[in-house]
């Protein structure tokens, strides 16, 4: 559906949405996505460092002990 737009279609789109809300409500949208993007790299990295730290946690301790090496 979307195949097709183009260069002079996505400026078309771009100056509909300009006039309808205006310059300063484009701008503070575009920071607010901004933002939103911005805080989900930071769960996605939040979650990560969660699953990291437990899989290093439940690693198993495989050094032998010391009666082992006597």
């Amino acid at each position: 559906m979307f195949n097709n737009i183009g260069l002079p279609g996505l400026l078309l789109i771009a100056v509909v949405v300009l006039v309808l809300f205006g310059k300063g409500k484009v701008s503070s949208l575009m920071g607010e996505v901004g933002k939103g993007i911005t805080a989900f790299k930071k769960g996605v990295n939040d979650g990560t460092k969660e699953l990291d730290d437990a899989k290093a946690a439940e690693a198993k301790d495989v050094t032998p002990a010391e009666k082992d090496k006597a």
